[in-house]
């Protein structure tokens, strides 16, 4: 078997733009969002959200070691929920 490496590879043509390309998840998939995504998602500013998120009773803050995420579907309810923020 030959084993050739990735700057052979990508050299033959036989490496595609496409390849290259991260792929991404929808938004609408992810189960947890950054605090910018979740910005974008619901158009609530960042700031706005990092204080949601500071609170102690909040229903949709994912802690992973430091970094805060939010739950995409609590948050949803949340939102739904609530009239006023």
């Amino acid at each position: 078997m030959n084993v050739i490496s990735d700057r052979d590879y990508i050299e033959s043509g036989m490496y595609t733009k496409e390849q290259a390309e991260v792929q991404t998840v929808p938004i609408h998939c992810k189960a947890a969002l950054t605090i910018k995504e979740a910005a974008e998602y619901s158009n609530i500013g960042i700031n706005k959200l990092e204080n949601l998120l500071r609170s102690p009773r909040c229903p949709f803050v994912l802690y992973v070691g430091k970094k805060k995420l939010v739950k995409r579907k609590e948050f949803e309810k949340f939102i739904s929920d609530n009239v006023e923020i």
